[in-house]
């Protein structure tokens, strides 16, 4: 016995093929909408690396500006004047202090902490409190060609360009100029 096949109509073969006609470039959108992220995720990883790297704060050598674990970016430049926060390397390490003198100033540093860059005191409100900390350089101190004079604005406990062990920077070393704190979002903002 014959069985009746059930023959569809022009109008159910013209649905069909409109609907896997849809399912076809849904498909095709969402396969662009996903490689355009991933290149936009690129580029913007690959920005943020090259101008604008992502550091994390360790120790507390920059209290109160700057706390342990707190997550800043950093930009890439090379021009600072006194009182800008940069990152630089160190001993294989990144570390971050803020830029007291340049080349050919000359820096001291008082007993009470207070500091002079070119026998004028520097205002310097980002401080909780003056202190020597370790200071084994030779008073009055003059930075040399193409050198930093960096120090933590934790001044007591800081390991700086007051001491030897670590010393001016070279310009070549500095990472960037930190500009943003991003973390935590208590604390997002500018970085003085």
């Amino acid at each position: 016995m014959k069985q009746k096949l059930d023959r569809p109509s022009i109008e159910e073969i013209d649905q069909e093929i409109e609907r896997l006609r849809y399912q076809k470039r849904t498909g095709q959108t969402v396969k662009r909408m996903l490689y355009s992220l991933v290149v936009v995720a690129a580029v913007a990883v690959l920005a943020v690396t090259i101008w604008m790297p992502v550091l994390r704060i360790t120790g507390s050598s920059m209290k109160p500006t700057l706390n342990e674990g707190e997550i800043v970016l950093a930009m890439r430049t090379k021009n600072f004047k006194s009182g800008d926060v940069i990152a630089f390397y160190y001993d294989n390490k990144i570390l971050i202090k803020r830029v007291i003198a340049a080349q050919g100033q000359y820096v001291d540093i008082r007993e009470n902490g207070s500091v002079l860059v070119d026998g004028e005191m520097l205002e310097e409100p980002y401080l909780l409190e003056k202190a020597l900390g370790e200071c084994n350089i030779q008073l009055p101190y003059q930075v040399g060609e193409g050198q930093i004079f960096v120090m933590g604005d934790d001044r007591q406990i800081s390991l700086d360009s007051r001491s030897t062990v670590v010393g001016t920077v070279s310009e070549e070393k500095v990472l960037g100029r930190v500009v943003f704190r991003i973390w935590p979002l208590s604390a997002i903002g500018r970085v003085k």
